[in-house]
């Protein structure tokens, strides 16, 4: 992959959008990662429908759960590789058409089979979204602001979770299950269509033209994703991090069930109020990293780590407490403090790969995120819960955030002379170093 100098600098998108349009484009990206979720979780609120009507069992169900998740997983670096050369508008409208078809099919399918195949399709659709949609959030706001809209925008799984849940639910009492796909396909394809309408690739992406064949696209090697001590701690401390929040989300219910005497339904609400704890934390976290951190390169990795031993001490006192209302109230904190890093990690992760490669960085991050911490997070836990027992076991989560500071703490070293050797390598926008550095 040899690389030309351009003649535009990728990276200046930001410079050339109105205020207020990058706020539209953001807040139409936002909506459809709601669809994106709501569209994968709606299915655990008619699990008992499906049960019934097909006589499944909970193997079967899981699988259905499952297929999506193993089609994000295989799928997001790929089709993120894909989609930063072939255009990321385009590719956005065609992933959320693709999961918003999907959805409709489950809600006609006649048997498990074609549900399976229509949520595999919706993992498909879903697979690189997250990541190409964070990528242009990036590229249309300036780098004081990428922390918080960072926060705010990857917030959407959280609050698309919750609506997936609760607005499934009502549509699933009042019309019958297969109304819970219709009505999340219909949002998502009346969302696609407005997009595709409204944020058009000539205002976004501005084309890099070389001196060269028009072939030649300024394409920087894969290895750039890696090229630093600093963004490999920054994978690795975001994923140590979010292995506490992960297995939190997932336990929750059963501890608040186990502990606190709660049925499941109001066990499963509590836990959703938590989610909406850590949604709420992600753009507030960024939003003081972005105010904090302006003027020192290395101020921003130095607060992430912060973040994570808060979480940690938060967590700490938590599970020490007795069972009552100061114990929900640290737990809750502590969500708040831990999802808080996501919005500083992407912008970190942005900063120190190259602007042309920012959907492949966001899907090699997001990869990080749930091998190292979304996915081992709940198993590790179920597993010392088997030994030890689930309050034992959750209190020993806090040993994922001191993990998480460490591996910051590699990066603190080199941050400010990985920054420069990335700002000097060609198709990197040179006023990322230069805004950051005092």
């Amino acid at each position: 992959m040899t690389l030309h100098a351009p003649i535009e600098v990728p990276g200046d998108t930001w410079r050339r959008i109105a205020r207020p349009y990058a706020w539209v484009v953001f807040a139409l990206t936002f909506g459809l990662l709601l669809s994106d979720f709501m569209s994968r979780q709606v299915l655990t609120v008619v699990f008992p429908h499906l049960k019934a009507e097909w006589g499944l069992s909970d193997s079967e169900l899981g699988a259905l759960s499952s297929v999506v998740a193993i089609a994000v997983g295989v799928l997001a670096f790929p089709l993120s590789v894909l989609a930063d050369r072939l255009g990321r508008i385009r590719s956005l409208v065609l992933m959320a058409a693709i999961w918003s078809v999907a959805t409709l099919v489950c809600g006609f399918a006649s048997n498990y089979q074609e549900m399976f195949v229509a949520r595999f399709f919706i993992g498909v659709g879903e697979a690189a979204y997250g990541s190409v949609g964070l990528a242009v959030v990036l590229s249309i706001f300036p780098p004081q602001q990428r922390s918080t809209v960072t926060g705010a925008f990857l917030a959407g799984s959280m609050v698309g979770s919750v609506l997936g849940i609760s607005l499934g639910g009502v549509l699933a009492t009042h019309f019958g299950w297969r109304a819970s796909f219709v009505g999340m396909a219909v949002y998502g394809m009346a969302l696609t269509v407005l997009y595709a309408l409204v944020v058009r690739p000539g205002r976004i992406e501005s084309p890099v033209r070389n001196a060269g064949s028009s072939k030649n696209k300024a394409h920087p090697p894969l290895r750039s994703l890696f090229s630093t001590s600093s963004v490999l701690s920054i994978y690795i401390g975001s994923g140590l991090q979010l292995f506490a929040i992960g297995a939190l989300l997932t336990w929750l219910p059963s501890y608040l069930n186990r502990f606190y005497d709660m049925p499941l339904t109001q066990a499963g609400a509590i836990t959703a109020i938590f989610m909406l704890c850590t949604a709420v934390g992600m753009p507030l976290c960024g939003a003081i990293a972005d105010r904090l951190c302006q003027g020192s390169p290395t101020r921003k990795i130095r607060l992430t780590m912060g973040y994570c031993l808060l979480c940690s001490v938060l967590l700490t006192v938590a599970f020490q407490l007795p069972v009552g209302m100061a114990q929900l109230v640290m737990i809750g904190l502590a969500m708040f403090v831990g999802g808080g890093i996501v919005g500083p990690c992407g912008t970190m992760v942005a900063d120190l790969t190259p602007p042309a490669l920012h959907s492949t960085a966001m899907a090699t991050l997001a990869i990080a995120n749930n091998l190292l911490g979304m996915a081992p997070g709940p198993f590790v836990t179920g597993l010392l819960a088997d030994r030890i027992g689930l309050a034992s076991a959750l209190q020993l989560l806090p040993l994922a955030g001191i993990a998480a500071a460490l591996a910051l703490l590699v990066g603190v070293r080199n941050y400010r002379n990985d920054l420069a050797r990335v700002s000097l390598q060609p198709c990197t926008h040179p006023s990322t170093l230069t805004s950051k550095a005092g």
